[in-house]
């Protein structure tokens, strides 16, 4: 009988780790420990930082909902600021207000006074001070304040390239995005989904976090729990599929007035594709349209 000899197969090659994956590791070596990783931008809340990680991420969309009156966003505004305080660029987007009433509301918001005392020059000499001070740390901040009403999505988009190094992008609110130019728009739900594609596209091409406002068009306060759930942002389900991030606010005084304390107000984190889903406790001073982080109040 013959023995047949086979050949030996070369030993298969040992793949090689991805540039990618290099990366991450380097970057996980060198981070010391409880620092801020490098793609995290945080929000100058420290119990919302806490809940996620250091903060928002880069390249990621972060859906922010509530109920009319919320204060939705009085609080998108007011995390630009803190971020911007902190030093990193912010694009602001609005399609409700222009920069000077926006900058108006950031002077109520940082000079703790009401917006119609401002208005009408109605403040006390305190509040002067504090108009003044406010004034002067608003002043030089990167944020930038930029019309979202425009022709098509990508002639709104294109208001961002002027700009220095972003971290941040807020659009307020997803309802008035902007359709992409020769889009076909069957129905608002098909429309605001792929806003939504958009946004996302935006963060990553841009590796900023990209925080947009939405209503809830789902959304029934009269039902036994009014607290924002994931099916009230509706839009055939896009916030589920594309969002990284779904925050909801919620304020017990809106639905039981006399329970509770007034201005208590839960964040509430929906989805989380990257950590933890759950709440941080946040005060909102109405008159103001300020919010403060109820465990570590600012001084």
């Amino acid at each position: 009988m013959t023995t047949r000899r086979f050949p030996k197969r070369p030993a298969p090659a040992t793949p090689s780790p991805s540039p990618a994956a290099e990366s991450l590791v380097a970057r996980v070596d060198q981070q010391r420990p409880g620092e801020t990783p490098g793609d995290t931008i945080p929000t100058g809340f420290p119990s919302i930082d806490r809940m996620l990680g250091g903060g928002l991420r880069r390249r990621d969309l972060v859906v922010l909902g509530g109920d009319i009156g919320a204060g939705k966003s009085a609080l998108a505004l007011g995390l630009a600021l803190r971020v911007a305080q902190q030093g990193t660029g912010v694009a602001f987007l609005s399609g409700e207000m222009d920069e000077e009433r926006l900058m108006e509301r950031a002077l109520a918001i940082e000079g703790r006074v009401a917006v119609d005392e401002l208005r009408g020059a109605k403040l006390t000499e305190h509040a002067r001070a504090g108009i003044g001070g406010a004034a002067v740390r608003l002043r030089g901040l990167p944020l930038a304040i930029l019309p979202l009403a425009a022709p098509d999505w990508e002639t709104a988009a294109t208001r961002l390239d002027p700009l220095g190094q972003l971290g941040l992008i807020v659009v307020d609110y997803l309802q008035l995005v902007p359709s992409p130019a020769g889009a076909a728009r069957p129905t608002q739900d098909e429309d605001l989904a792929l806003a939504l594609q958009r946004l996302k596209a935006l963060a990553l091409e841009r590796q900023v976090a990209a925080l947009v406002v939405s209503q809830l068009p789902r959304f029934d306060a009269k039902r036994p729990n009014p607290r924002p759930s994931l099916d009230d942002f509706g839009h055939l389900g896009a916030i589920k599929q594309h969002a990284d991030l779904a925050l909801g606010i919620y304020r017990e005084e809106m639905y039981n007035p006399g329970y509770g304390v007034e201005g208590a107000t839960e964040l509430i984190v929906l989805k989380n594709r990257n950590g933890p889903t759950g709440f941080v406790d946040l005060y909102f001073y109405r008159r103001w349209m300020r919010f403060e982080d109820m465990l570590d109040p600012d001084r």
